[in-house]
């Protein structure tokens, strides 16, 4: 329930071969506040409603809960959520003892590429691929929340 991840731009697009999974997501919010973020997500057939709350100081731990809902549901939740859906495509690659998620995103947030990571620990050490680039973990412009009425395009 809780979530520590880190937040990565990312360098090139060497990450694509290396995938041993590609879903496209689409995602939306019933509520954006920073304080405690509702998403309605669709990830490939599957649907999902998750809750998130605020990120400690370093913007690497937080709260979270979510639960699977039918697909329907999740199509119908999505006709609530505020402006501005994010869609993405997202790569999951093994590497070292870890999986990265890499998002590459789609509409608005053209030409944004991010990785993450989940940990056990705040102080995890994890090994890094060379296509991975500059952190931008605790910044919350490359949160999703904020991408979706902030997106990448007006930056």
């Amino acid at each position: 329930m809780i979530e520590i991840e880190r937040k990565f731009l990312v360098s090139s697009d060497a990450f694509i071969t290396l995938a041993a999974a590609k879903n496209r997501i689409v995602q939306g919010y019933l509520n954006s506040d920073p304080e405690r973020t509702v998403r309605i997500r669709i990830k490939g057939e599957k649907g999902f409603l998750t809750i998130k709350g605020k990120g400690n100081a370093s913007g690497t731990t937080r709260l979270e809960w979510e639960t699977e809902i039918a697909l329907a549901e999740a199509e119908k939740l999505l006709a609530l959520c505020e402006k501005g859906v994010i869609d993405k495509t997202r790569y999951e690659i093994p590497f070292g003892l870890h999986t990265y998620e890499v998002d590459v995103f789609f509409g608005d947030n053209q030409g944004l590429v991010m990785a993450e990571i989940e940990l056990h620990s705040e102080t995890e050490t994890f090994e890094k691929p060379n296509w991975l680039g500059q952190e931008v973990t605790g910044d919350n412009r490359y949160y999703n929340a904020y991408l979706s009425n902030h997106p990448f395009k007006d930056w």
